[in-house]
């Protein structure tokens, strides 16, 4: 089954393009099904890749999901158009009676501010705490699974010596969860931050669970509430030229950046990337969606909570 998306969405068009199976929201009313309602915060700057990026994965699976944008009241967005954000989002204080079956959290460009001096930090918190009630499963990434896990839990965050660039091994501590079924016993995944969360913190408190580690990158994945929070601190839905735009971004700035590790073919930017992160990233978001979305949010939504 397809994708429910907005008429007009920009990436309905980008991924028709990859192959990949969507239908618009004119398309779905003939359809006799009750679809997943999905809302995804999208925190990212580029707000039309990043959409794409999650459609892609979204899209793999024989559910058919309705997918709106949320965007915080609090802060406007220098990086896409006005007409975009008009057109295919809807403040978080309109959408706060409503209730989801699913919920994203993609990560922001803030990490390295203390979390109070994030300027929509409250509404941030709001809107975590409203998700408990609203939403069956919720999935944090990146930087909202740090603030998740800060706002929730009171596990703190770490700034690196370095960022952590590239695409590393990870393993799983518990590989019969569901999360993980058809996953290898090593799966690789894209990471970029400047902080990082630490397993020790996170041991101090019973209710999360750590799923998956990377000696390299650390804490990957954290579940809490049998499932109906996953935090997740790398960016497997990422493209495969993602890290490469981001590398030659910040070398044009003149920033001080080291290769994407594991990411270019011989380690040479110019071979280009090799892709080893797919297959997992699909598997992630597909089992996401089956076994803690699907099997366990009620077939009417309004009985959520």
């Amino acid at each position: 089954m397809p994708l429910n998306l907005p008429d007009r969405l920009p990436a309905i068009e980008l991924l028709k393009e990859e192959n990949i199976f969507v239908i618009d929201s004119s398309r779905a009313t003939q359809q006799d099904i009750r679809p997943l309602r999905i809302v995804i915060l999208n925190l990212m700057p580029l707000k039309i890749t990043t959409e794409t990026d999650l459609i892609r994965l979204l899209s793999n699976t024989p559910l058919q999901l309705e997918i709106c944008f949320m965007k915080i009241s609090s802060h406007t967005s220098k990086n896409t158009p006005v007409e975009h954000m008009q057109a295919f989002y809807t403040d978080f204080a309109e959408m706060r009676d409503q209730k989801f079956d699913g919920m994203i959290i993609t990560g922001a460009p803030v990490e390295k501010m203390e979390f109070e001096e994030v300027t929509y930090w409250k509404e941030i918190q709001e809107i975590f705490d409203w998700a408990r009630t609203h939403v069956t499963s919720t999935l944090y990434i990146c930087w909202a699974a740090q603030a998740g896990l800060y706002h929730h839990y009171g596990v703190p965050k770490y700034p690196l010596n370095e960022k952590m660039f590239g695409v590393f091994e990870h393993t799983m501590t518990d590989p019969y969860q569901a999360i993980f079924r058809g996953f290898d016993d090593v799966f690789y995944v894209p990471h970029s931050r400047h902080t990082e969360i630490r397993s020790e913190d996170i041991h101090k408190v019973p209710q999360l669970t750590i799923l998956s580690e990377s000696e390299e990158a650390g804490v990957y994945m954290v579940m809490a509430r049998a499932g109906r929070e996953f935090f997740v601190t790398g960016h497997s839905e990422y493209s495969p030229l993602t890290l490469d735009a981001e590398y030659r971004r910040d070398r044009a700035k003149g920033l001080s950046i080291n290769v994407p590790k594991n990411y270019y073919r011989n380690n040479d930017p110019d071979q280009g990337s090799l892709v080893r992160w797919r297959s997992h990233a699909n598997l992630l978001f597909t089992n996401w969606l089956n076994y803690f979305v699907y099997q366990e949010t009620p077939y009417n939504i309004e009985e959520i909570q």
